[in-house]
């Protein structure tokens, strides 16, 4: 890395930090700052930084995003609370997100005929998980009911994790698909994938948490080790898991939500989370807005344009409404939970992670689809964030009893990366 690009990313954070706090009161985003200042120096703007995609810098970057996120993420979801009281995550993850794959599915089919039929499903399942980053003044703000803000708060620390398994098999599928070799290779590399990867994962967190409970009551272990160790647990899943063929990032998922529902003293990853990983998501979003928007935005037309609206919307939004039936939610809540299911850093890594594990050529007609949509998801749910959330908030203030939106809930933690 050039010192010029060490300049540039030095200004760009403290720039940002100065007005980070009215940030969280306007229309302005983190993910948003970074991807138009990474557009400015990069390709698409003045040139100042070079950010080669086919390098191994940006994948190992992605690749430990990734393996945060999914461990962060994971972490701080109680399972015990979830199975009490958050019906609506369960509904949006059980019943909305296969509807989302198979919406998504038709959607790219209608919109994209350049792919094939297990292409178009590997996109529905790339930019099925949400980001509730991107929309962090929704989740975040006090006065929009506990039970709608955490199920969105909720859905978006599991979808990312659950629906990794299908982005690999149907990776699998439309790999074996396009090549001529014998699928029978494919098939045993998903099944590997799928399988090992969770049991050492659950392995890792469980062991890992025991270790770190000894290590902490017995004095051995000071506090913040303790949480730096916890990243380590993450890390130690993934290298584990892709040393015996199976797959890291589902095992580091695994691992971060077997530790948070295991460990008795647990581990402050979250405070990761909004500290150094979060540098890892904004370096991200840098990345993406100076190396694959301006390749993107040459490479998009109409039909990309127009699938990567409706996969914000409709495909969004009617699996939601579906979901939700028989919960007597008002209108408005439907829509608002609806709407708010931004696109975002999961979806960068798995195209990422897919591209770097494929042929070049191969598969080339996805990054442009998924770099628009979160592209389109960035601007248009962190524009509306904050005053739709005030607007919904103002509809609800004042109902004491009767609504189901107003059902008090206990709250998770929040991924903060705004």
């Amino acid at each position: 890395m050039s010192t010029t690009t060490l300049l540039l990313l030095a200004l760009s954070i403290l720039a940002f930090g100065l007005v980070s706090g009215r940030a969280q009161r306007s229309i302005l985003t983190m993910p948003m700052a970074f991807v138009f200042f990474g557009y400015l120096i990069g390709e698409g703007g003045f040139h100042l930084v070079s950010f080669p995609m086919d390098e191994g810098p940006i994948h190992l970057l992605a690749e430990i995003t990734l393996v945060v996120v999914l461990f962060t993420d994971a972490a701080r979801i109680d399972l015990k609370l979830l199975r009490r009281q958050h019906d609506l995550p369960v509904r949006l993850l059980a019943v909305g997100m296969p509807l989302t794959l198979i919406l998504g599915t038709v959607a790219g089919l209608v919109f994209l005929p350049e792919l094939h039929f297990w292409e178009a499903a590997l996109v529905a399942a790339i930019l099925a998980p949400t980001d509730a980053a991107l929309g962090q003044a929704v989740v975040s703000n006090q006065k929009v009911p506990v039970r709608i803000r955490q199920a969105l708060n909720v859905e978006s620390g599991l979808n990312d994790g659950i629906v990794l398994p299908a982005v690999l098999l149907l990776f699998s599928v439309a790999c074996a698909v396009e090549q001529s070799a014998s699928p029978i290779y494919w098939v045993k590399f998903a099944a590997l994938q799928v399988s090992l990867g969770p049991l050492v994962g659950i392995a890792v967190g469980y062991l890992g948490g025991r270790i770190l409970d000894r290590g902490s009551e017995t004095g051995w272990m000071n506090e913040s080790f303790r949480n730096l160790a916890s990243l380590g647990l993450a890390l130690l899943a993934f290298s584990a898991a892709e040393m015996v063929h199976g797959n890291g990032f589902i095992a580091a998922f695994c691992a971060g939500l077997t530790l948070g529902n295991t460990s008795r003293i647990v581990c402050d990853v979250e405070e990761f989370s909004e500290t150094e990983g979060q540098l890892l998501t904004l370096l991200v979003f840098l990345a993406f807005g100076g190396a694959m928007l301006p390749h993107a935005l040459e490479a998009a037309t109409l039909k990309t344009w127009g699938y990567a609206l409706v996969s914000l919307t409709v495909v969004r939004i009617v699996p939601v409404a579906i979901s939700l039936v028989g919960k007597r939610l008002r209108r408005d809540t439907i829509l608002f939970l609806g709407w708010f299911g931004p696109r975002g850093i999961a979806s960068i890594l798995f195209a990422l992670l897919v591209v770097e594990r494929t042929a070049p050529g191969q598969h080339e007609a996805i990054m442009p689809i998924v770099v628009i949509t979160v592209l389109l998801s960035t601007i248009l749910h962190g524009v509306t964030a904050y005053p739709l959330s005030e607007i919904y908030a103002r509809r609800h203030e004042g109902e004491d009893v009767g609504p189901e939106e107003k059902q008090p809930i206990d709250e998770m933690p929040l991924r903060l990366s705004t």
